[in-house]
């Protein structure tokens, strides 16, 4: 496989899409090796066919603001494969979004999925729509004129989307509302909706919570846990909350959290009271992380990431590219010794290419973040049976769904010196039960 090659040709035929790119050579270059040594993928064409989404739906979303001001943003769903399942993947609201961003957020939803062993294909969506300082009324109208378009294309199995960045459960309310009403029925067409009305249990915190599972158990390869170690953590919404749950729980002691304006140091600790603060902060529409600090008399660090504090275990939570090499450089020195991602691929490659030389344990999002699909999966099963389960029981499956994934990094990237390439061993697992259903179903 030339993988040069490829990438130039996806570069002429998408000249600009960095994150995309970027995300496929990642792949690409992990799966080189076992996609060799499978020829029926070469005459089947499966990365040709792979790297390309089924199709991309793109369309204007107008909304009426409260002054009775039109608006207008971009809406999109990208459907990338669903060789394995339905497609499954996130909405994300934000100004930055873009199709670049969206096909990366797509691509590598397909392998996260595959690694869940649950029938889940990939897909990704969202809107340009930036919610900070709407109103309730507003964000309602934006998100029904959203589904106004989006509703044709979804179904309990056919798209299962859920929330991302921007898309929490008001969101999703919404957009679940305006679907009910065009389709007439209530299927599970959306996950993360609310627990009155077909949501799970523990899905807001699964994401961190099973970062944090994931963590663990690169931790017990070393005879190490979370118990007395000190954590840097990025972000401040659900998936940094629920890491911080998690880990907090588990012993540790997180003393970052950050924002776009910069990060607090806590040295006594983000516990307690403090972890349900990040809520009312996120709850307030606020994107700013600066009045924690002014609440609980903390230091803050204006328009800096917090991986330049010392610390046992780094947590990245917040997006994309938001970890550097010099950022990679800093948590050596400092003695990291662990680095889980938990947002989708916010490690730069030259940060991983560090992280690796330095032989520390370094899972990529696509594995550690997994738990808030797996568990999205959980309550479209719940929803299909018409039934509830427990927070123990969710909880449970969680933690062993991100055990099971581990094992399966472990077993495909463990290298001939006994350092785990978790990286390759994602990228190996997901792809090769991908391809295998893909030879399987012929050529579609």
């Amino acid at each position: 496989m030339n993988v040069e090659k490829i990438l130039n040709d996806l570069e002429k035929k998408h000249p600009g899409e960095v994150e995309y790119l970027q995300a496929v050579r990642e792949v690409l270059e992990s799966i080189k090796e076992v996609y060799e040594q499978n020829p029926q993928f070469e005459s089947a064409a499966i990365i040709e066919r792979l790297v390309e989404p089924d199709r991309i739906l793109s369309f204007k979303v107008p909304w009426v603001d409260d002054q009775g001001k039109v608006q207008m943003n971009l809406g999109y769903r990208i459907q990338f494969n669903n060789a394995i399942g339905p497609y499954k993947g996130g909405l994300r609201f934000h100004p930055s979004v873009n199709l670049s961003i969206l096909k990366f957020l797509g691509f590598e939803q397909i392998f996260k999925n595959a690694l869940t062993t649950l029938p889940m294909g990939g897909s990704k969506g969202g809107s340009d729509f930036n919610a900070k300082g709407k109103s309730d009324g507003e964000v309602m109208r934006f998100c029904q004129s959203f589904m106004l378009e989006l509703w044709r294309i979804i179904g309990p199995e056919t798209d299962v989307p859920a929330g991302d960045i921007g898309v929490g459960g008001r969101e999703i309310g919404f957009l679940y509302g305006m679907y009910r009403k065009l389709a007439h029925e209530n299927t599970g067409v959306l996950t993360g909706k609310g627990r009155g009305w077909g949501g799970s249990l523990v899905r807001p915190e699964a994401t961190g919570f099973g970062n944090v599972y994931f963590a663990n158990e690169m931790l017990k390869t070393k005879g190490a846990s979370f118990t007395g170690k000190t954590v840097c953590v990025s972000g401040f919404g659900n998936v940094a909350w629920g890491a911080v749950r998690k880990a907090t729980e588990l012993g540790g002691k997180v003393v970052t959290i950050s924002g776009p304006d910069g990060y607090v140091y806590d040295p006594d600790g983000v516990k307690g009271e403090k972890i349900d603060y990040m809520l009312e902060l996120r709850a307030s529409n606020n994107d700013v992380v600066k009045p924690y600090a002014d609440k609980y008399g903390v230091k803050f660090v204006a328009g800096r990431h917090p991986w330049e504090v010392k610390c046992d275990i780094a947590l990245p939570c917040a997006t994309q590219n938001e970890l550097n090499k010099e950022d990679a450089l800093a948590l050596i020195k400092n003695g990291c010794t662990c680095v889980c991602e938990a947002a989708n691929m916010p490690s730069t490659p030259e940060a991983i290419e560090v992280f690796h030389k330095a032989k520390i344990l370094f899972a990529p999002g696509k594995a550690a973040n997994a738990g808030g699909v797996a568990t999205s999966g959980l309550e479209m099963s719940q929803n299909a049976m018409k039934l509830s389960w427990s927070a123990e029981e969710v909880d449970a499956r969680l933690h062993q769904i991100m055990k099971d994934i581990h094992q399966q990094c472990v077993i495909n990237g463990k290298q001939a010196d006994g350092y785990v390439d978790y990286v390759k061993g994602a990228n190996v697992a997901g792809f090769l039960k991908v391809a295998n259903a893909m030879v399987d179903q012929g050529v579609i």
